[in-house]
């Protein structure tokens, strides 16, 4: 890409972005949840945008993992890896579903990069950009304006993205309305801190949500063995 290009490919992102901003501001209130079942996978509908939950592993499993994470809180992006690591393992066996809940009065970026993998979902690389976002927060936590908007650019691209389709539906409508489903749900359920993990329903006890960011992988896949029988 050219300088000239470049720089007004920067200047489209730069708006987009901050149309996002204004958008989640004046014209998207909570979605109405009250009768969803949060426990398990939620299809598209027209109150999460039509954008269905994502969904990691086997989709049908009767042991569902939930998580409502912010891509910007520090104990979110210290337990990926091991969620990661697990999920791998157990994909066969057990389905992860991951909601945004992005606390955007501590984390100016959480709502733009929950965006961003939303996006990319609608071209089918929602966990590539979800991992690559998670793996990369050190480089964009911090940043502000057009450095900010040239990361997200950049990862978009990294994973192939259709630049011109990412740049639309990033400040969409529908990407908006499936954020501010999954805080709701996240609300319904009681969250109020990041990460917040479910097991087919239950909270997980403190310790093994604890021993997850710490990089623990053990605890939580007893409990996946409990419940899966083994």
């Amino acid at each position: 890409m050219s300088k000239v290009s470049w720089i007004v490919f920067s200047a489209i992102i730069v708006a987009v972005l901050g149309g996002l901003i204004i958008y989640s501001r004046v014209s998207n209130p909570s979605a109405n949840v009250s009768t969803v079942n949060a426990n398990a996978a939620i299809p598209a509908s027209e109150a999460s945008g039509q954008i269905a939950d994502q969904v990691y592993g086997k989709t049908d499993s009767q042991v569902v993992l939930v998580e409502y994470g912010d891509f910007q809180c520090p104990s979110c992006a210290g337990a990926h890896p091991q969620i990661k690591t697990i999920m791998e393992e157990y994909k066969d066996k057990v389905a992860f579903i991951y909601r945004n809940f992005p606390l955007t009065s501590i984390h100016p970026n959480a709502k733009i990069a929950a965006a961003a993998a939303e996006a990319a979902g609608l071209q089918g690389k929602y966990w590539d950009m979800h991992n690559l976002i998670y793996e990369s927060q050190a480089e964009w936590k911090d940043l502000t304006g057009t450095e900010r908007t040239n990361a997200f650019a950049a990862y978009a691209e990294t994973i192939g993205l259709d630049k011109e389709r990412f740049l639309s539906d990033i400040a969409g409508t529908a990407v908006n309305r499936k954020i501010s489903f999954d805080q709701a749900l996240g609300k319904k359920v009681g969250v109020n801190s990041t990460p917040s993990f479910y097991l087919n329903g239950e909270a997980l006890p403190e310790a093994v949500s604890s021993a997850i960011v710490q990089g623990s992988t053990t605890e939580l896949k007893d409990l996946f063995d409990q419940k899966l029988g083994n």
